[in-house]
């Protein structure tokens, strides 16, 4: 009767009416009417109204699903109609779903993703994006809650590492001395306790990559100038051992003062070799499939022990030395922590040291400096508080012990803060109305991922929870549940763009009027009320965050300028700004933004940093550096940086500003412009395009 049927993508293919009985006798089926006769009779007549309405043999297949349920209906098959209707549904989902993954994959196969700029562009990177794109299309489309999984897609939130959602937990301080010390198994065999420095810092690289490979969040050691330092002080023993055998193999004495130079003098190299092997190491030891080295950091700086301290220098040095031909090493994130009494003033024990890392900052863009007396990280001035690279900060616990070791965060989901000024307009009664609803929104979504988190077995952490890093892990066996575990992990709700939240409810941002930034300062603080009263309410860590918004501030802007339009000062560039920062592109002194920036910090419990932007790299003008040093400490600031541009010519190893394509030194074109990506180090070829363009707008802050 009909020879062609229309598909959905638009060909033909023959028509075959056998299709039209199968379905409807599938509809029967799932209302318990197993009647195949009664199927083809119906069939019959959906061929009869198909001819009736389009006798020129041009229909596609929705017109025939369309004539389906009606005859179902107008023939009393109510229950048999709705079941095809709800299969019909699953169908198209199925679908959507298939096409928005292979559109993801063919944009990844033509072209590296460039949500992370750690994930460099060979074939393993793309199986894992593409890997990546197919576990978040599952969740949202299978898994999630249908609002949570709207809001998402609709850009109302952002649930971060979404295709890791239901696996794993984020990041970790790892507890380096007990791993050393007891020895560890990575999964092919027992690894023992080092008796050097040079095997410790392997090790501390291998240990970095094994949990890595259990997280999909960033690595980090607390306190690594002390953890070494154990393995320094064996080394010094080691060496002076092996000086007084040699000497009485070849007959020889010497002064126990002279040998024990000797062998520190030998302990001092070594240390330097192993800091820089570790620092080689962290840069090249790809994990995750291949696809990228480990996010990983070292917190160090206020350990006064010789040992201690000669492990803080070797490291910096090896680090301000650079790769092979003086590339700024893009890991580890250095986090250099400052305190008073112990560094940070001329009469403390490692005040040189405070001295050299700004040397090498002012070279290398690391350290950061994360501030131990700040007053909301002076409580806890003895554990003392370590940072993860780009800004993590976990500490307070309502389950146990109040510390850094054993702990990270278990997720986070970031609020479109723009979105929510651009929908109140002018009416402030009606943003916090909106604000409250978000937040509510967030802390729901966040308990929905720790309870299918809290539900993963110590199997499925091999290393993670197998080698009992998290803390209350160490009594739970391997088919147990790691909630009791987790539960010390942090639950965070970010935010994005308050600067262009604030444009959209005032007229102006923070940098602009002292109006703005004081509605700035209680829209900030409120979210952590929030945070705590979330906290109390459930018994969990719940934290708030400002977000390090690498692809997201350029995804929220792009939804948000389709549906509102460009509204200026809010959707009229390519991304918003990060979490409560000043506008990049707005001109306005270092001191300012630092003094302006710094009363949001004691709020972002969960983690927080600022930036003042450098012309060019300022190892000439260390004292002008210390002078921002200082007044972000004086600020009430908890972790900050220091930006300028590094390129890097890797032919010749010439570093500085290089302005044109081709190096002025040897004239290669080999040319790595490294600059700093939320909280981290990478190349602008890794940049996504709005971190780019957001890049360009950087403006300098020259007044101090």
């Amino acid at each position: 009767m009909f020879a062609s049927i229309i598909k959905r993508d638009g060909r033909t293919q023959p028509f075959n009416e056998s299709k039209i009985t199968d379905a409807i006798f599938k509809g029967f089926q799932a209302v318990g009417e197993a009647d195949r006769q009664r199927a083809v009779e119906l069939t019959l007549e959906v061929m009869k109204k198909i001819k009736q309405q389009y006798a020129e043999n041009a229909f596609s297949v929705e017109d025939v699903q369309d004539i389906v349920e009606t005859v179902l209906i107008e023939q009393g098959h109510a229950k048999a109609a709705k079941s095809y209707i709800l299969y019909r549904e699953n169908r198209s989902r199925l679908r959507e779903s298939r096409s928005e993954l292979m559109d993801a994959v063919s944009e990844i196969l033509r072209e590296t993703n460039r949500d992370n700029a750690n994930v460099g562009n060979s074939p393993s990177a793309k199986v894992l994006q593409i890997s990546e794109a197919a576990s978040k299309n599952y969740y949202l489309k299978r898994a999630l809650p249908e609002k949570e999984a709207a809001a998402h897609i609709n850009g109302d939130i952002y649930i971060h590492d979404l295709s890791w959602y239901g696996k794993t937990l984020t990041c970790l301080q790892i507890p380096l001395d007990r791993l050393l010390r007891e020895g560890f198994n990575n999964g092919h065999g027992c690894i023992r306790p080092p008796k050097g420095v040079k095997t410790a810092a392997a090790l501390a690289a291998i240990i970095l990559q094994s949990n890595q490979n259990d997280m999909h969040g960033g690595q980090s050691f607390a306190y690594f100038d002390r953890d070494m330092a154990v393995y320094a002080a064996l080394e010094r023993k080691r060496q002076e051992k092996i000086i007084r055998r040699g000497l009485a193999e070849l007959g020889l004495s010497a002064a126990d003062e002279r040998i024990e130079a000797l062998a520190a003098e030998r302990t001092r190299e070594e240390t330097y070799q192993a800091m820089e092997g570790f620092i080689y190491n962290l840069n090249t030891m790809h994990s995750r499939a291949g696809a990228q080295v480990p996010f990983s950091s070292v917190n160090l700086g206020t350990d006064v022990s010789p040992e201690g301290r000669l492990v803080t220098e070797c490291f910096l040095l090896a680090y301000e030395k650079g790769l092979g031909k003086g590339e700024t090493p893009l890991f580890p994130n250095i986090c250099f922590k400052l305190k008073e009494d112990v560094n940070f003033e001329p009469g403390d024990p490692n005040y040189d040291l405070f001295q050299l890392s700004m040397r090498v900052a002012c070279k290398r863009l690391f350290p950061n400096y994360s501030f131990q007396d700040a007053s909301f990280n002076k409580p806890f001035r003895e554990e003392e508080v370590a940072y993860m690279g780009c800004r993590t900060r976990v500490i307070a616990n309502r389950n146990g012990a109040e510390i850094t070791n054993c702990r990270g965060n278990l997720s986070f989901t970031t609020i479109n803060l723009p979105r929510l000024g651009i929908r109140a307009g002018k009416d402030l009664s009606l943003f916090w109305r909106l604000l409250d609803e978000t937040l509510e929104l967030c802390a729901g979504q966040l308990l929905t991922r720790y309870d299918a988190q809290k539900k993963l077995k110590v199997k499925d952490f091999p290393f993670l929870m197998g080698q009992k890093l998290y803390l209350d892990s160490e009594e739970l066996g391997p088919n147990d549940a790691i909630e009791k575990a987790i539960r010390h992990g942090t639950l965070s709700v970010g935010f994005i763009g308050l600067a262009e939240c604030l444009a959209a409810l005032t007229g102006k941002h923070h940098g602009e009027s002292a109006e703005a930034q004081a509605l700035g300062v209680s829209i900030v603080s409120h979210m952590r009320r929030r945070c705590d009263e979330a906290a109390e309410k459930h018994g969990l860590n719940f934290t708030l965050l400002a977000t390090p918004a690498e692809q997201l501030s350029g995804k929220f802007i792009k939804i948000d300028a389709e549906r509102f339009g460009v509204i200026p000062g809010v959707t009229d560039k390519e991304w918003y700004t990060n979490s409560f920062h000043v506008p990049v592109e707005y001109r306005i002194g270092a001191l300012d933004k630092i003094a302006l920036e710094g009363a949001y910090h004691k709020y972002c419990n969960a983690g927080h940093i600022s930036y003042v932007e450098l012309p060019s790299a300022p190892e000439h003008n260390t004292e002008a550096f210390e002078t921002l040093i200082r007044a972000m400490a004086e600020a009430d600031m908890g972790y900050a940086a220091v930006n300028f541009p590094v390129d890097i010519c890797c032919d010749c190893g010439l570093n500085g500003v290089i302005p044109e394509d081709t190096c002025p030194k040897c004239g290669g074109g080999n040319i790595s412009r490294v600059r700093r990506i939320t909280g981290y180090l990478s190349t602008l070829d890794r940049f996504n395009d709005s971190k780019l363009a957001e890049e360009r707008n950087r403006q300098v802050h020259y007044k101090f």
